[in-house]
């Protein structure tokens, strides 16, 4: 063999190991990720982790009794307040009790007084439609969270660089609502809600904020729900507070 089939033979062999080298590479095993990088748990695992979460607390909560102030705005401006004390009742649902004074109406003569009474009837009915909007909601159904979950209808978003993850939740109570539920990342404790909804029409929109806190023992309880009815430029603030052991 001569110098010149010797120096082809020589690449030959060198380019047949490059190949093989890339090859293997090709084929090896994924890096393993750096140390000290935990994997994020999985929706299913957040999922579940809700769940308990809300079973817990629901549990403890039936121990407590507190003080819920409700307050209405409308359009801009205040229109009452009522406080009550609240506490579940035997049979898991709660019991309220008004604190506050019946208010002194005067009644509007004639035609003027009509209409201020039908406003009025108006109004009220809404509430009612407003209030068991948020009970179908708050606190959330671990079971309907769960088949949601079946059904692929959760997606989860990352906030605050990973410090906390959010929960979005499509067809929870009606079709085409929406229901988030924001959680700190490392003890899954349930932060916040948020609900996009509507009354007996989708074009009747509503809107609802709640922001949670948590008592001593770590049972969680809404600390404050916005509701925002759109249409009728009304929100109503409630507040929860004063929580007390049953005596």
């Amino acid at each position: 063999m001569n110098i010149r089939n010797i120096a082809v033979f020589g690449c030959v062999l060198a380019l047949t190991g490059v190949i093989n080298m890339a090859r293997a590479q090709e084929t090896a095993a994924p890096a393993a990720a750096p140390a000290g990088t935990a994997a994020q748990p999985t929706t299913a695992e957040r999922v579940a982790a809700i769940k308990a979460n809300l079973a817990t607390s629901m549990q403890n909560l039936k121990t407590y009794q507190w003080t819920e102030t409700q307050v209405v705005n409308m359009k801009g401006e205040d229109k009452s307040a009522k406080q009550f004390s609240c506490a579940y009742g035997a049979d898991g649902k709660v019991v309220k009790t008004s604190m506050t004074p019946p208010a002194e109406g005067k009644d509007k003569p004639g035609l003027r007084g009509k209409v201020i009474e039908n406003k009025k009837e108006e109004y009220a009915a809404y509430m009612q439609s407003a209030v068991a909007l948020i009970k179908s909601y708050i606190p959330p159904d671990p079971a309907k969270i769960q088949a949601a979950k079946d059904a692929g209808k959760i997606s989860m978003t990352p906030l605050e660089g990973g410090k906390r993850v959010k929960l979005d939740i499509k067809d929870y109570q009606k079709p085409g609502d929406n229901l988030g539920i924001e959680l700190d990342a490392v003890n899954n404790q349930i932060v916040g809600l948020s609900v996009a909804s509507y009354l007996a029409d989708a074009k009747d929109a509503v809107k609802l904020d709640v922001k949670m806190s948590a008592l001593a023992d770590g049972t969680g309880y809404p600390a404050t729900i916005v509701f925002d009815g759109v249409s009728k430029q009304m929100k109503v603030t409630i507040s929860n507070a004063d929580y007390k052991k049953k005596s």
